[in-house]
């Protein structure tokens, strides 16, 4: 493995871990309770500016990948993470909802530069053959950021929030160091255009933009992790119930997204992965319609997590498959569309599905409409592969 690759893994283990060591302390610092070191703020103001940040993040994504193919990818995730570093530090100092906004923004558009050239710099140092393996690893060690950022962030709210803030921010710009010195500045292959050329070619591309619409209710699907489904595991189990359900996601995806990428991209072709997982994760949706107790709901997001770990590095390597020389970051952010239309679109859905269950006394709406959309959605991306040819990488 080379020296680019190791440090894109490591690198992504830092900023996944230093999101999660702040990001969830947000809503506890600005809205807890005075009496408990808060500040009291209601949820719904502090719930705005972290959709606002998301937003801008997934929004900038689409160009962030674009500008990738025209500058190369590393200038692009450097000032991504400084930006970021930046915005995190700026959090710690905020008393105000403005400077909040303005430092969560600021944030949002750091990640909207890193994102899509990341997987851009991914595909190009990686031969095409190990790019699931290669995305898979990358997804790991997202996922094992996941589970020590909140861990360390909790750690560092005893010393305040300013310290939480200011200590991810670093950590944001020790990966901005990591791809520094590892990542070599790839040119862009190939003649390039303006910057929103390949944002063109990846909507003119009929079967991408299919692929990309029929991924919408996947995402949908998966944002449930974060509505339907911790508003399930809650009802069951109460408050204390998010942890164990975070942790097993995470955990899993830690332990056996790897060695089962593995097995899958030896015996299976890809697109067909791709399909099975997205209906392993509809039929688990499903299944929660009958969990009726805490331990049955867990059996099902294991279940869940078992096919959302499959159609991460699957669906990138297809995407780093439709794209052309030089059009790689372009694709990238193109696709990053089903990702913030499916996961707007599912955070909407998810609770009015839930909340019109519980009015009509048929609280398997949500999990029965949610298995059908899983049925529609593998459907949808048999439809929209069709023609590609089949390979196991």
């Amino acid at each position: 493995m080379s020296a680019a690759q190791l440090g894109l893994i490591g690198s992504n283990f830092l900023m996944w871990g230093g999101f999660f060591a702040v990001i969830p302390l947000v809503t506890v610092h600005f809205s807890g309770p005075v009496t408990g070191g808060g500040l009291g703020w209601s949820a719904a103001s502090v719930g705005a500016v972290l959709g606002l940040r998301q937003l801008t993040q997934q929004g900038l994504t689409v160009f962030g990948g674009a500008w990738a193919d025209r500058w190369g990818p590393k200038p692009l995730i450097l000032l991504g993470c400084a930006l970021r570093t930046l915005g995190f530090a700026w959090m710690g100092f905020s008393d105000s909802w403005g400077e909040l906004l303005a430092a969560a923004v600021l944030a949002g558009v750091g990640g909207g530069l890193f994102d899509a050239p990341k997987s851009a710099a991914i595909t190009q140092v990686t031969l095409p053959e190990h790019r699931t393996r290669m995305f898979s690893l990358t997804s790991l060690s997202g996922n094992a950021g996941m589970v020590t950022g909140p861990l360390i962030g909790a750690a560092l709210l005893g010393l305040g929030f300013r310290t939480a803030a200011l200590s991810a921010a670093g950590v944001y710009l020790l990966a901005g160091a990591v791809m520094a010195l590892t990542l070599p500045h790839l040119r862009p292959a190939g003649r390039v255009g303006s910057g929103l050329d390949g944002l063109r070619l990846a909507a003119a591309d009929t079967r991408f933009r299919r692929f990309t619409l029929v991924l919408i209710g996947y995402f949908i699907l998966s944002t449930q992790i974060n509505v339907a489904v911790t508003l399930k595991a809650v009802a069951l189990a109460g408050n204390g119930a998010t942890g164990p359900l975070y942790g097993l996601s995470a955990g899993l995806a830690v332990l056996l997204q790897y060695p089962l990428l593995r097995l899958v991209e030896r015996f299976v072709p890809v697109r067909s992965a791709l399909v099975a997982a997205v209906l392993l994760v509809g039929a688990a949706l499903g299944l929660m319609s009958v969990a009726a107790t805490f331990g049955q709901l867990l059996a099902c997001v294991a279940l869940y997590s078992l096919g959302t770990m499959i159609v991460y590095p699957t669906q990138q390597t297809l995407t780093a498959r439709f794209a052309p020389p030089g059009r790689v970051g372009s694709y990238f952010g193109f696709s990053a569309i089903s990702l913030g239309v499916g996961g707007a679109v599912g955070s909407v859905l998810g609770g009015a599905l839930v909340d019109g269950g519980a009015r009509l006394g048929f609280p398997a709406l949500a999990w029965l409409t949610l298995a059908v959309i899983g049925g529609l959605t593998a459907l949808g991306l048999r439809w929209a592969l069709r023609g590609l040819p089949h390979q196991s990488g």
